[in-house]
């Protein structure tokens, strides 16, 4: 039945290698942001046909996670700094927010979680978690589970666990948004392993 049904790359070539996230619009399936690890983030509104990337003037080319927010897709969450901690990895400068879909930015906090894991947003309030890594060379730096009701103004730290391990995911019960799942581990790396 799928085998008429083929894989075809849409890009972006030329700057990707790994892509951390994908976010489509859902008011519009043609819209959607990529955020790549090591190669900023890239926006198409043709469906994939042409990309064009929204995120070069700011303080991070390392990207982890890139949110819409359901209640108005104008707004833009991204989480710098890629997560997956492996040989070559560049960090980030925390939490940036856009208000006009991506034709603008701005950093809204978390600057030395230095690696945000997930972005989620509650879809009956906007309500922002974050989960964040943090350094992956030495202890501290912001890491943890954050929460801003305010459109990332404020940030209150809803769970830590210890100066060494970070959050890698978190993700919201479709049933049930006061329902969260969240993963973390205890992770250093060290210039020999």
């Amino acid at each position: 039945v799928f085998s008429a049904f083929k894989f075809r790359s849409i890009g972006p070539a030329f700057s990707s290698g790994r892509i951390a996230d994908i976010e489509v619009n859902p008011c519009n399936s043609k819209e959607y942001y990529v955020a790549v690890a090591a190669g900023n983030v890239w926006k198409t509104d043709n469906a994939g046909i042409t990309f064009y990337p929204i995120f070069d003037k700011y303080g991070s080319y390392s990207m982890a996670d890139v949110a819409i927010d359901p209640n108005n897709t104008n707004v833009v969450w991204v989480g710098t700094g890629e997560y997956n901690s492996q040989r070559a990895i560049g960090y980030g400068d925390g939490v940036y927010l856009s208000k006009d879909g991506g034709k603008s930015f701005k950093n809204v906090g978390l600057k030395k979680s230095e690696h945000i894991g997930r972005i989620i947003i509650d879809p009956r309030n906007s309500h922002v978690y974050v989960a964040a890594q943090g350094p992956l060379w030495g202890p501290g730096g912001e890491r943890g589970l954050f929460k801003s009701t305010d459109m990332g103004q404020t940030w209150d730290t809803l769970m830590t666990i210890s100066e060494n391990t970070g959050f890698t995911d978190i993700v919201m019960d479709p049933r049930d948004p006061d329902v969260l799942y969240a993963a973390s581990y205890q992770r250093r790396r060290r210039v020999f392993t």
